[in-house]
């Protein structure tokens, strides 16, 4: 069985066609997830999309930083 943290990186490349869609599915993942995952999904969606939505991940992951 897939962790949270497998799923969530499914959905992300199934959606990343769609920046609105992308940043929508990011900030959903961000909060269901606990610290350590947001921290491996951090790094794995700048090394996967930073070439994309690289103002998107920086806005989500710097919102998670304030909350």
């Amino acid at each position: 069985m897939a962790t949270m943290l497998e799923y969530i990186k499914t959905i992300l490349q199934k959606v990343s066609f769609d920046k609105k869609l992308f940043e929508k599915e990011l900030k959903k993942a961000i909060s269901l997830l606990i610290p350590e995952e947001v921290k491996q999904l951090k790094s794995w969606c700048y090394e996967k999309f930073s070439n994309l939505y690289l103002s998107v991940l920086n806005r989500c992951f710097y919102r998670r930083k304030l909350a």
